[in-house]
């Protein structure tokens, strides 16, 4: 059985082209996992392995592969950091023991740095900085420190300083060890005496980082106080203490494309990181009693995961991914608590890329795989039956952008939407509706790239084309005025005719009222046979509406009079003097349209909230309140939908990519009346278009 005490769960972290997965390349390389140093720019990654991370040159989703460094077994985690596809950080996080997390010594840090850096704190993952790229142009270690200090919720505590910079970028000081080292063109490192002109700057930052070690123990701050020094053991205990329980950020610098540091990360890895049983027990609640339980990682534990990610795949069928927060797992059957069934397996894998490897039994701590489960899905909490759990599942990324969706080719139609439903097993974050007022199918996503992205994964998994158009706004109907209207039905073709005459009263509701149909027939002017008829073609002239084509809401409609023929009358007659009549007292009760308004809240960096607010301000928004998180403020609005079909990618161009937003439906609200006639000119254009 694999020992607990020496696995380390870590998951990378890190703003979009920080270098996450060069670096978790030469991670596996130095370790021996794997034969040669992939690269991500070259398509030769193991871990951005998908078509479509390797056209883009980013990683998509996260992948999961492991290595053993001595004696120790690694799983590792490579998340995204582009906007499109944090959900899967999100979801990485929650389920990691620890953290790396890469800040470019170039670039430092980023809005986007911020809101990654915001999931790991969120976590509470004791969290290793390792400041990347230092053999690039225009690195900068000090900058770069000094940004994480004032930007990043992390107390960067730096271990070693780099020797050189740029293209002199040659190794590093280890202010533990008070000890340099040089790196070969192989990566491999080898202990020389720290440079002269280091000297000075090396005894300043170790001084510092004594001082911060003492702070996060009360023996170790008193030793210092007195003695104006801790020893060496003291502080390599007391890094270690701080750096397992969050209090401190070990910093290490390197350049994961040349494999330069990554010896000295593994050894880092190792000795400052906890194990899984060295975190603090993962709290759910008994499905049987209701009580909140610790579940500690123990292999004699009762078992218990949780199931983060789920992968579609047309030919292997489903494969489910879970993290083992205690007991142990054999290749048996499990209870899923969630769905309150039991599971078999058949068989345990470790994914390694895009290669799965089988394992006999899992422990607490290993990020494991299953397929062909027919009920587990994402979010599901597995455990033994005997000791239910429920674990709280995340709640996933809200989609900000929707695109109606269809197939050029008729026939594909079912294969498309079947697909669609395929890779929404996989992809939490992905919506897919039926939008009744337009008639349209919409697909929502995160991001524009999110949804291309999906429909290429479509076209190469299940040889399908999904083509994306902005979605029809879903206007309504609705009226201002009263009016009283006949509504008469008469036609001669010989043999009998139709005859139906009824007078109907319409007035508006209070908006969100709905639809009203009121009996007001007295004295059998209309036999009651034939009433439901005329209020069956209300309702149909109700979803074609008569100024546009769109539904019509918030209205009373009274059946109030008229007249019928023994002979000629019938039950279809009297729905066809309905619909007619309905139609004709609507465009003589002031009607209007109604327009979607939709709740948004907009995220941004201060300097940037001018320009969103003019932007706000020219797409007929209401600034409803502001308020601030951080260093960021938030600007809470009311917006047409009409006006915000297309804002994420506007925003992104506003702000720089700075910015972010949420959004939901709030209510409908009259379209001014100078926009009337544009939508109803453009319904009147489809509707011809359609023949």
């Amino acid at each position: 059985m694999q020992d607990v005490n020496l696995i380390r769960n870590v998951a990378l972290f890190g703003h979009g082209k920080s270098g996450k997965t060069s670096l978790a390349e030469a991670m596996l390389f130095t370790a021996g996992k794997t034969k040669r140093l992939g690269k991500v720019d070259d398509g030769s990654s193991v871990l951005d392995f998908e078509p479509e991370e390797v056209n883009r040159h980013l990683s998509i989703a996260a992948a999961f592969h492991n290595y053993t460094w001595k004696k120790h077994t690694i799983f590792l985690t490579d998340t995204p950091g582009d906007d499109n596809f944090l959900n899967d950080t999100r979801y990485a996080a929650h389920v990691a023991d620890c953290a790396i997390f890469t800040v470019e010594a170039t670039l430092g840090v980023k809005y986007q740095t911020e809101k990654i850096a915001g999931y790991v704190k969120d976590a509470d993952l004791p969290t290793i900085l390792y400041i990347n790229k230092m053999d690039r142009e225009r690195a900068d270690f000090e900058k770069t420190i000094q940004e994480i200090t004032a930007s990043l919720p992390f107390k960067p505590a730096v271990t070693h300083l780099p020797i050189g910079a740029e293209s002199s970028f040659k190794g590093v000081v280890d202010l533990v060890r008070m000890q340099a080292f040089l790196f070969d063109n192989s990566g491999k490192v080898t202990e020389a005496a720290i440079p002269a002109d280091l000297a000075d700057l090396a005894a300043t930052y170790r001084e510092r980082l004594t001082e911060q070690v003492a702070e996060v123990d009360d023996e170790l701050i008193e030793k210092f106080l007195d003695e104006g020094i801790l020893s060496d053991e003291d502080l390599r205990n007391g890094l270690k203490a701080g750096a397992k329980s969050g209090r401190l950020c070990p910093v290490v610098v390197g350049a994961a494309t040349g494999n330069l540091g990554t010896e000295l990360l593994l050894d880092m890895i190792n000795d400052l990181m906890p194990a899984p049983n060295e975190r603090p027990a993962r709290l759910g609640t008994d499905r049987k009693s209701g009580k909140v339980v610790e579940r500690p990682a123990s292999p004699d534990a009762p078992f218990s995961a949780l199931v983060f990610k789920t992968i579609s795949d047309p030919y292997a069928g489903r494969l489910t991914l879970f993290r083992v927060f205690s007991g142990t797992l054999g290749a048996e059957s499990f209870y899923n608590a969630s769905k309150n069934t039991n599971e078999k397996i058949n068989q345990i894998f470790l994914m390694e890329g895009k290669e799965n490897k089988p394992v006999d039994q899992a422990v607490p701590g290993m990020i494991v795989a299953v397929a062909k489960l027919k009920v587990t899905t994402t979010g599901d909490t597995l455990c033994t039956e005997a000791s239910p759990v429920l674990y709280e599942p995340l709640v996933p990324v809200a989609p900000v952008m929707s695109y109606a969706v269809f197939t050029a080719k008729k026939d594909d139609e079912d294969k498309l939407f079947s697909s669609i439903s395929k890779i929404l097993e996989e992809d939490p974050t992905l919506r897919l509706t039926r939008q009744e007022e337009t008639k349209q199918t919409i697909v929502a996503g995160v991001g524009e790239i999110h949804l291309k992205v999906v429909g290429e994964k479509i076209k190469r998994k299940f040889g399908v084309e999904m083509s994306l158009a902005l979605p029809k706004v879903p206007y309504k109907e609705t009226i201002r005025g009263k009016a009283r209207v006949q509504g008469k039905h008469k036609k001669q073709t010989g043999g009998h005719g139709q005859f139906a005459d009824s007078w109907l009263e319409v007035e508006p509701l209070p908006r969100g009222g709905g639809f009203q149909f009121e009996d007001k027939i007295v004295g059998g002017v209309i036999p009651r046979q034939y009433i439901p008829a005329v209020e069956k073609g209300v309702l149909e002239a109700i979803s074609e509406g008569a100024l546009s084509g769109f539904p019509i809401v918030d209205i009373k409609v009274a059946l109030v009079d008229g007249s019928f023929h023994a002979v000629d009358s019938s039950e279809m007659a009297f729905k066809i003097s309905g619909s007619m009549g309905f139609k004709k007292a609507v465009l003589e009760a002031s009607p209007v349209l109604l327009e979607p308004i939709m709740n948004i809240a907009i995220h941004m960096p201060k300097d940037c909230v001018g320009d969103v607010m003019g932007d706000l301000n020219s797409r007929r928004g209401r600034v409803m309140g502001m308020d601030s998180e951080g260093r960021s403020e938030v600007i809470n609005a009311q917006v047409p939908m009409a006006e915000i079909l297309h804002y994420a990618p506007d925003l992104t161009s506003i702000t720089g990519g700075r910015g972010s937003f949420t959004m939901e439906f709030s209510h409908y609200e009259e379209l001014p009346a100078n926009l009337i006639d544009k939508v109803i000119e453009a319904a009147r254009q489809v509707k011809e278009q359609k023949g």
